[in-house]
């Protein structure tokens, strides 16, 4: 047998151990650098010091409200300075933050904060008629409710009468509420690295929304792959497309405060808005869902601005990228790092790392390469396709499909409230994706679909993805998405939902649907072309993730397909 001791008995103490958390990352930008701007919203602009200084109020008015260790800090905004400092102020007090989509309705919201007992509910003046009317159904579905502590978020680019309305129902300020707080509080850092930093709920695309606890360790290792990942340093410039809701903005809310990096809100994200923040405000990185990259690349002649200045750094995930839409951005001048993950790996984990011989390679080609997931952050231990029923991994021939798994200490510590899923979850000791692919012999993972996804047609497999990267490259459509719908025949045949570019929006209907039928049977196999065709706008979660399941639902209704003359 080998050794089964260390080389030595020497204890952990106070000076060679304390627990990883990404909080110190703002003290040390404020000591580096006081007076770097930081964060920039129209008009409004602060340091790193200012910054540090009302994260401090944040959690001493909360500390002084005995909110801390325990306590839940929920926050319906969109990117503000306010939100930013939320990822700070609140877990310096020891509580946890709970950044909920400003896209959901009000049943949503209620059932979100009563499930994760929010005591204080702060809210951005634009959306406080909507958290109103949230806590009613909260109030009425809960017997012993305590009215959660509510601040409103005002913002002079906003109708006056909104925040008036809400500072006469009650709500405190959020400047008033930071006036209440001491600059100079001495915060603790979490006595242990597993305290939970973060909560966030998962979109829903497949099924209702899960609770998903994230810890200080994780962050602070995510948030540090991060930049080692996309070669990002202090001389960046970086541009809020990305909602700090989704995943606390992939962990780039602490990213830039251990890079000291200066970061510009965009309240609303338009492609003009994107193009106008790189030509005037030096903007060099952004992170967007593949949805926003498809509005850039379509985007008229009015919203561009081009050539680009400088080369613009893009990092995509959230859903996969068609190779159209990354050939596209690399011919504006963007260039784009493509990474995967989940709500439950802290955002993306797993990156298409860019290799230097593929330079050489046609354009076109380098799209397709960079498609694929590829590998494992520098953060995450392990990364896996394996068979579903036997655990196994799957041969790297880059056609045995098999789920994708990861283990290691960017995975979340589970769902809240939810034994039965977090079972299910980490069942093996992996945490399961639910997404299906291949390995590829290079290593590098791609996604085939997820397992709810996949169409079986007379027997055999059709990934739904592979379908949409081809229909992609149809010069009508603007979005995609394919479903299974029920055939008399084959069981199940692809369904195709599309929307069209704005040009072609008055075209003939019936002659679109046979050219696109046409360009299906050229360029891909007889058995996937899609046997049906629906025009129109395709629903999407609040983080531009499109919904499936909706369109499933949509397709059932349609019944079953007998024998297409198409």
């Amino acid at each position: 047998m080998g050794k089964t001791r260390d080389i030595d008995d020497l204890p952990k103490n106070p000076a060679n151990y304390t627990s990883l958390t990404p909080l110190w990352f703002l003290e040390r930008a404020a000591t580096v650098h006081p007076t770097r701007t930081s964060i920039v919203h129209e008009s409004v602009q602060y340091t790193w010091q200012e910054t540090y200084q009302r994260c401090r109020r944040f959690a001493s008015a909360l500390s002084n409200r005995s909110l801390g260790l325990g306590s839940m800090v929920a926050v319906i905004a969109p990117n503000v300075p306010a939100l930013y400092e939320a990822h700070f102020g609140v877990p310096m007090a020891g509580a946890v933050v709970n950044c909920v989509n400003i896209r959901l309705n009000a049943q949503a919201i209620a059932f979100l904060l009563g499930h994760s007992k929010s005591e204080v509910v702060m809210v951005d003046q634009e959306f406080f008629t909507l958290v109103e009317e949230a806590l009613k159904i909260w109030e009425g579905n809960e017997k012993n409710f305590k009215p959660p502590l509510l601040v409103v978020i005002g913002d002079k680019s906003c109708d006056p009468k909104s925040l008036e309305y809400a500072l006469g129902r009650g709500a405190i300020e959020y400047e008033k509420f930071l006036e209440s707080g001491d600059p100079e509080f001495d915060w603790k850092p979490p006595e242990d690295e597993w305290q939970s930093i973060a909560l966030g709920y998962t979109s829903g695309t497949t099924s209702s929304p899960k609770g998903v606890v994230l810890s200080h360790r994780g962050a602070y290792l995510m948030c540090l792959s991060n930049p080692i990942i996309w070669g990002m340093d202090e001389g960046a410039i970086y541009l809020w497309t990305l909602p700090m809701f989704h995943c606390n903005g992939w962990c780039f809310t602490w990213t830039l405060a251990a890079l000291c990096v200066k970061s510009i809100c965009l309240r609303q994200v338009t492609a003009k808005a994107i193009y106008s923040a790189i030509a005037y405000a030096g903007v060099s990185h952004f992170c967007a869902a593949p949805v926003v990259l498809n509005t850039i690349i379509n985007a008229s002649k009015e919203e561009t601005i081009l050539p680009l200045p400088r080369l613009v750094h893009v990092m995509t995930a959230g859903a996969a990228p068609p190779p159209s839409v990354l050939f596209s951005m690399s011919e504006k001048g963007f260039r784009v790092t493509h990474t995967y993950g989940l709500s439950e790996t802290y955002g993306p984990s797993t990156v298409c790392a860019w290799k230097p011989e593929w330079d050489s390679l046609p354009p076109i080609k380098q799209a397709r390469l960079n498609a694929r997931q590829g590998v494992r952050y520098v953060g995450l231990e392990r990364l896996d396709v394996v068979d579903t029923k036997t655990m196994k991994p799957v041969p790297a021939d880059g056609k045995t499909m098999g789920e994708i798994v990861m283990r290691g200490n960017v995975v979340m510590k589970g769902y809240l409230k939810n034994p039965k899923a977090n079972e299910e979850a980490f069942a093996n000791g992996w945490f399961h994706s639910g997404d299906l692919g291949v390995k590829n012999p290079d290593g590098y993972i791609e996604i085939k679909d997820r397992s709810k996804d996949i169409i079986i047609s007379g027997g055999e497999n059709i990934s739904s993805l592979e379908v949409e990267n081809v229909l992609y490259m149809h010069p009508a459509i603007y979005e995609v998405s394919v479903v299974a719908r029920l055939h008399e025949r084959w069981g199940e045949s692809p369904c195709a939902f599309v929307t069209l570019k704005p040009e072609m929006e008055k075209s003939d209907k019936q002659q679109l649907i046979d050219d696109i039928m046409k360009f299906s049977r050229s360029n891909m196999p007889a058995y996937w072309v899609p046997r049906s065709i629906v025009f129109g706008p395709l629903p999407k979660t609040a983080t531009g993730k499109i919904q499936k399941h909706v369109l499933r639902a949509k397709a059932r209704e349609m019944g079953p397909i007998k024998e297409s003359k198409l």
